[in-house]
């Protein structure tokens, strides 16, 4: 049995999306656990929407979800070139090859003629699909009538009554008749070969094995068989692998929120947590964990553990899975992840005007409250922006006791050179004061953040120091 190889080819027509991804991934996951080779491959055939900067954009992701490949568009090898555009003498040979083997022929059907043909199959109740009119061209009819200036495309000419089987590694035998399927073209009028052709050339004379990929092309399936036959071909398996859904579970689009990879990047998440993420979607290890280094995940993947279910893209899970990689960072680690972000918020100055030993201590006391890096704006503004007191906090600091309260503690604030040493001063400020917990750390959080919930009163009180927490105490008192 032939060394696993799979490809990922996407076309260049816009950034690289969740579902592309989580494709690129399964074939990353089957190579890497067989020992096999991946190739990216660019199919860029679209002349219009294709753009050398999706294609640079489509690395770039890949690269950043942490995919390898040996072959391919930016690493070189024995199979290319990698784009399709700059594959058209290979197409051509294969087309000239089929035309004179006579299981191709041009086609010189105009699109109203095709419209008129599609609206009455379907009037009938019937499949739209080609009808065969120029199957019966001559040659030297055809040579006429391009001589004239008609520019035909070339038609695979579809064997009659023939079942072609899919025996695919997700889904199982599925059938497809050749009776349902008309005459389709394999190279349009200006030359360029289409997706169903030149998939299979390139698979080919790449060496490809194994071929997984999206539910939506399991239609594509039998045409595709019908020129690896045609053409003497052996042919790949395949795996088709579900659609991926929103949480309502309509097919994922823009309303569904961000769906490109780089999106998911610039709102803080992680690539190790999509790495993650994006493998639980429809495919399932065995045994309850859900946190799993790729490591774990390439040893454990096999295309039989593939749901043939749609996966739904489940934001709540993404967050989660996200914020247990956030815990895991050292401060360091996510001091460093979290640097870009906050540069480029409104607290970069007085962040980075902490000295090293208070910046780690914000970043300890936020890190369990991160789901995405960007979450740190938020915290910073609680630490630096002044507090407004609205709503539940309002509420509690007009209650009975809490103006003595505070102006005892604003009294006594200090500078402190740690969380623990201020831990231990509110301590004994509630002893000496003879007031319970439940007195002092719910109000005097109302008053220093104007929130009841959030980090820990010790670290924002180290980073404040007696004169910013007087202040704040002053501001909250003035509202009495």
């Amino acid at each position: 049995m032939s060394k696993l190889k799979v490809r990922f080819a996407p076309s260049p027509t816009g950034p690289l999306h969740i579902g592309g991804a989580r494709s690129a991934l399964f074939n990353y996951l089957a190579a890497a656990h067989d020992g096999g080779e991946m190739v990216l491959r660019i199919e860029d055939t679209d002349l219009e929407r294709s753009k050398r900067e999706y294609e640079d954009e489509i690395i770039k992701s890949l690269r950043w979800l942490g995919l390898e490949w040996s072959e391919g568009i930016d690493v070189g090898g024995d199979n290319g070139p990698y784009r399709q555009t700059e594959r058209l003498d290979i197409y051509q040979q294969y087309i000239d090859k089929l035309l004179k083997s006579g299981q191709a022929y041009y086609c010189f059907c105009t699109e109203a003629e095709l419209e008129a043909e599609r609206q009455e199959l379907l009037s009938r109740g019937e499949l739209p699909r080609y009808l065969g009119k120029c199957r019966s061209l001559t040659g030297e009819e055809c040579e006429t009538r391009i001589k004239q200036g008609e520019k035909p495309v070339v038609r695979f000419r579809v064997p009659e009554n023939r079942v072609y089987t899919v025996n695919d590694l997700v889904r199982g035998q599925v059938n497809f008749e050749s009776s349902n399927i008309g005459d389709f073209i394999i190279a349009k009028s200006d030359g360029i070969p289409t997706y169903n052709f030149a998939v299979v050339i390139d698979d080919n004379l790449m060496g490809i094995t194994d071929v997984i990929r999206a539910e939506e092309h399991l239609s594509n399936t039998p045409r595709q068989l019908m020129i690896y036959e045609a053409l003497g071909f052996d042919t790949p398996r395949f795996a088709h692998i579900s659609l991926i859904l929103g949480e309502d579970h309509q097919k994922m689009s823009k309303r569904h929120g961000a769906t490109s990879l780089m999106a998911y990047r610039e709102m803080g998440y992680l690539p190790e947590a999509m790495f993650n993420f994006l493998a639980l979607m429809g495919w399932s290890p065995e045994g309850e964990e859900q946190i799993l280094s790729p490591e774990q995940i390439i040893q454990a993947f096999t295309l039989d553990r593939v749901s043939k279910s749609p996966a739904v893209f489940d934001l709540d899970k993404l967050n989660w899975i996200n914020q247990q990689y956030l815990k895991q960072k050292t401060s360091g680690e996510l001091l460093d992840l979290l640097k870009s972000f906050i540069e480029q918020g409104p607290y970069a100055e007085p962040f980075f005007s902490l000295d090293a030993a208070k910046r780690n201590i914000l970043v300890e006391a936020v890190r369990d409250y991160l789901v995405g890096l960007t979450d740190i704006t938020k915290y910073l503004e609680l630490f630096f922006a002044p507090p407004q007191y609205e709503g539940e906090a309002l509420e509690v600091l007009q209650h009975e006791g809490v103006k003595p309260m505070l102006e005892a503690f604003a009294e006594q604030a200090q500078d402190f050179e740690n969380p623990d040493q201020a831990k231990q001063v509110i301590k004994a400020f509630i002893k000496q004061n003879g007031l319970k917990p439940k007195d002092v750390y719910m109000p005097l959080r109302s008053a220093l953040t104007g929130n009841i919930h959030g980090p820990e009163l010790n670290s924002l009180l180290c980073i404040w120091g007696k004169e910013e927490c007087r202040n704040r105490i002053n501001r909250a008192l003035s509202l009495r």
